[in-house]
């Protein structure tokens, strides 16, 4: 199978080799600690709320109430809270393994288009940061890349933020690729019939009929 879209160079004469341009794609969801102990559950709130996308009060007002009481009580409740659902085989939350096999997955799709296509992610709050996977990317010869927010829907403190941080990361790096950016999807036909097809085959697994089915529409 080949794409007429890849991009290949005319190496003429006796030009050493040039490595053909690539195109990178970059899932970017929420964020998540590295951990669940008070520390780097302190860091990964206090970067998720210190976000003006996020809370949209302002500065002088949020600060001081971020410091001297959320922060010094929230990391443990939350902590808590993380390590009631924590992957203890792979020693890390649910939306970091996911998000990381979901990655793993598009790259094994793309893979009939050979290696012009390299598929990375990143966490808007914690780590792997956008900005080192962005430079990854880079790295590996990407001239262009797709920003993939992994919501279907847009909203500021989800789809917005993100884009924000990969283009804050950008705006340092001397280099600048071709950016484009994954437009809302929640209203296409292919992903409501993935969504449904997916319902289905749980419910199908479950052995019982549900009499009510409650669903919330976040992110993927």
């Amino acid at each position: 199978m080949t794409d007429p879209h890849l991009r290949t160079y005319v190496i003429e004469g006796d030009h050493p080799p040039v490595p053909g341009p690539k195109t990178g794609v970059l899932l970017l969801n929420l964020g998540t600690p590295d951990d669940t102990s008070f520390w780097p559950m302190r860091r990964y709130l206090k970067e998720f709320l210190s976000d003006p996308r996020v809370i949209e009060v302002p500065k002088v007002i949020w600060t001081p109430i971020l410091n001297l009481f959320i922060l010094t009580t929230r990391p443990k409740k939350s902590g808590e809270a993380y390590a009631s659902i924590w992957d203890q085989e792979t020693n890390e939350s649910p939306l970091r393994r996911i998000t990381r096999e979901q990655t793993e997955a598009l790259a094994a799709r793309l893979k009939v288009l050979g290696d012009n296509v390299v598929v990375d992610w990143g966490m808007r709050y914690g780590n792997p940061s956008i900005k080192s996977r962005l430079e990854a990317l880079k790295n590996q010869g990407c001239d262009r890349i797709l920003l993939m927010a992994l919501y279907p829907q847009y909203a500021a403190p989800t789809t917005a933020t993100a884009y924000d941080k990969a283009f804050d990361a950008l705006k340092e790096m001397r280099w600048q690729p071709a950016i484009r950016t994954l437009p809302p999807y929640h209203d296409d036909p292919v992903y409501i019939d993935a969504i449904a097809d997916s319902l289905t085959a749980h419910i199908d697994g479950l052995g019982w009929e549900p009499e009510v089915i409650i669903s919330s529409f976040h992110g993927l």
